[in-house]
């Protein structure tokens, strides 16, 4: 399976294939399979150093980083497809979205790249399905490979409902808002098992394992793509059997910061400071209480 990494081999897809949206399996049941790709770095493959790896222009080894991330996409993009999705929309996640290229992305997906980008990650409910891929598990996770929730050293603690989350967590449940399910995740075995916490079901492809925050076991590059690829298919063979993750109303969401990066705030409508580290968002429903905590 290596070769589902490499250039050359999306270069002989382009030439072999249309670049229309419709697959095989999407064209013999007729219907539309929209797939929403959410992507990070800390959870791929051989990527277990920020510093040295994951910092867009200064790390020493991030292009070999950007290669092992796209690699990652382009073998998930093509096992949606072989399930029957018949259309992938690639999120550019990793640190403002200063990672991925048109250059090497699957010729059959598009990129969703720049910022800024809608705190609903421009979702709506014309998707079938999310996953994740490249995914690290939330601030504090046991063995959890550069495990953080969306600032590596900002955030310590994030509660829905006084429900523990971080990135993986609060994007279901932003999905489930739109009524679009959850079905697939690749990243470390902390972030594998955090999914599954809410999704029991969710195909998950371990590509390493813990044995600190900056140390892993970690699949080959090839090997990774190989799991990726095929968890990928098995997630939109059995798409039915997965439901939305809802999350009734009214949500507050408990957000605990480091003391280092505690916001210096007035508390307003639907915002509360709870100590001089904890601060409560309230509203309506999910997006609402999200809302008011990314807007500052």
């Amino acid at each position: 399976m290596a070769g589902i990494c490499s250039n050359r081999f999306w270069g002989l897809i382009a030439l072999a294939v249309s670049f229309g949206w419709t697959t095989v399996a999407g064209s013999q049941t007729g219907q539309t399979r929209k797939v929403f790709m959410i992507t990070d770095m800390e959870g791929v493959d051989g990527v277990f150093n920020s510093e040295l790896q994951c910092i867009p222009f200064q790390s020493p080894r991030f292009e070999e980083s950007k290669k092992l991330l796209t690699g990652e996409i382009n073998a998930a993009v093509d096992g949606l497809l072989e399930g029957g999705a018949t259309e992938v929309v690639v999120w550019d996640g990793h640190d403002a979205s200063r990672t991925l290229s048109t250059l090497d992305i699957h010729p059959k997906a598009r990129l969703l790249m720049g910022s800024p980008v809608s705190s609903t990650l421009e979702l709506d409910s014309s998707y079938s399905a999310v996953i994740f891929i490249g995914q690290h598990a939330m601030a504090g996770a046991e063995k959890g490979v550069l495990a953080h929730s969306y600032s590596s050293d900002g955030v310590q603690n994030i509660w829905v409902n006084n429900k523990p989350v971080g990135e993986i967590g609060a994007r279901v449940m932003l999905a489930g808002t739109f009524g679009i399910p959850v079905v697939m995740l690749s990243g470390d075995a902390a972030a594998c098992e955090e999914i599954h916490q809410l999704v029991p079901q969710a195909e998950c492809a371990e590509v390493k394992w813990g044995v600190s925050r900056t140390a892993a076991f970690s699949l080959s590059h090839p090997a990774a793509c190989s799991l990726i690829h095929e968890k990928a298919r098995h997630a939109m063979e059995r798409l039915a059997q997965f439901k939305p993750y809802t999350v009734s109303g009214p949500v507050e969401v408990k957000v605990q910061f480091t003391t280092k990066a505690t916001p210096d705030l007035e508390p307003r409508a639907g915002i509360e400071r709870l100590d001089e580290r904890t601060w409560v968002f309230r509203g309506k429903d999910i997006i609402d209480a999200w809302l008011k905590y990314s807007s500052f």
